[in-house]
């Protein structure tokens, strides 16, 4: 694909860039807990920005009933996110109040050379997910909105949201085939990354999954499990293969559909998956339930196990050492409640402290090792899009990266 410094060589003083980045931060009510994907943005922001381009930023936040005016949830307005970028560009992020209606012309007319402002947010037009006709209607429109004074400095588009390049969406796919279309910085880093994992990564290579669902993960359990050193499972999900061995997993969340899959990944890959030894259950799904730490084998009539235990964190551990691979996808516990973060926390330190190049896989577990207040730099890569990089990882095509490719 052409890459942000192709762009870049090729000049971008007082052209306008369409820039879709991944913006979807969690929120506390009007703030924002986890900056993380805010920050992965910025040196291809800044980038651009530096350079002397007028960059328009397209993004979305939530999952806003398509149609609605986005200022009128205030759960879907990307405000919060706009003041934020701001504060980390140190300059004004103008929001326009629509996608692409009257207010966003008037913001993309009013970027000067240097200067970044943003749409609303791009789901609140119900055609970003709508049919093949519908998007190519609103890409055109997002095109249009950048135009070119001069034929010979076109204006550009630049995709960036990673955590987005695998949904067939409007200002995701179709944009970059009205904008000449270059991949950001971020997602050329994620491309890399991942690749190496699915190529030929160093050994031994060692996979940590968790997560509520194996029915979530199949795809790339299927699809590593033939290549990886070691496959530990964690999370929820971890009770369905424990009664798919004929333990009695007492309340515990399980999948009874993916029973006889897991015995039979258990029974061909033997050798290669981990899983617990101990965990931590509770006699309800709350906080301030009462816990105990038992063996998997020994679990009490109705509790419910909520995190791997200590013995299955040093277990955990033990297989890391001499990894020169990692990639970890999904949390061991409910780490959002007190009493059952302490897997997770110890399972991050765990890769943390391994000299393994380590892939965190995005979502619920970049936010796990920035709760715990880790070093993000003692990790290899924390990618910014958690079901992007499983469905890479699976095999699959991700039509935001084929249609860069396409375009190169």
């Amino acid at each position: 694909m052409k890459t942000l410094d192709d762009l870049i060589a090729d000049g971008v003083q007082d052209r306008f860039v369409l820039l879709r980045a991944d913006l979807n931060v969690p929120l506390d009510g009007y703030t924002i807990s986890d900056d993380g994907r805010i920050r992965a943005a910025l040196p291809t922001i800044t980038r651009l920005a530096g350079a002397g381009a007028k960059v328009l930023v397209v993004a979305h936040l939530g999952r806003p009933k398509g149609g609605e005016p986005p200022g009128r949830d205030r759960l879907s307005t990307l405000s919060p996110v706009a003041g934020r970028l701001g504060q980390l560009l140190d300059q004004r992020v103008s929001l326009a109040e629509d996608v692409v209606g009257e207010s966003a012309r008037g913001v993309a007319e009013g970027l000067r050379a240097g200067g970044v402002a943003m749409l609303a947010n791009v789901r609140c037009d119900p055609r970003e997910t709508g049919t093949d006709r519908e998007r190519d209607h609103l890409a055109t429109e997002l095109a249009e909105l950048v135009p070119s004074q001069d034929p010979s400095r076109a204006s550009a588009f630049v995709s960036d949201g990673f955590g987005v390049v695998h949904r067939e969406q409007a200002s995701v796919v179709e944009v970059a085939r009205k904008l000449p279309a270059y991949g950001g910085d971020l997602v050329a880093r994620e491309t890399e990354v991942l690749r190496r994992l699915v190529g030929d990564p160093d050994r031994p290579y060692v996979v940590i999954l968790g997560g509520s669902k194996v029915s979530d993960k199949l795809g790339v359990l299927s699809n590593l499990l033939p290549t990886v050193d070691r496959l530990l499972v964690g999370g929820a999900m971890c009770f369905t293969f424990l009664a798919a061995q004929g333990h009695d997993v007492g309340g515990s969340k399980t999948e009874s559909d993916q029973v006889d899959t897991c015995r039979d990944l258990l029974e061909r890959y033997a050798e290669k998956l981990v899983l617990p030894t101990d965990v931590v259950v509770a006699s309800e799904f709350s906080a301030d339930a009462e816990t105990r730490t038992v063996a998997v084998t020994e679990m009490p009539e109705g509790w419910m196990g909520l995190d791997v235990g200590p013995e299955t964190v040093s277990a955990f551990g033990a297989a890391l050492d001499g990894a020169a691979t990692v990639f970890w996808n999904g949390p061991m516990g409910v780490f959002e409640m007190a009493p059952f973060a302490a897997g997770t926390t110890g399972v991050a330190e765990a890769v943390a402290a391994s000299s393994a190049f380590s892939v965190i896989g995005g979502g619920d577990s970049a936010s796990a090792i920035r709760a715990a207040g880790l070093d993000e730099n003692r990790f290899g890569h924390i990618s910014t899009g958690g079901g992007a990089s499983l469905e890479f990882l699976e095999g699959h095509v991700l039509p935001g990266i084929a249609v860069l490719e396409e375009s190169s």
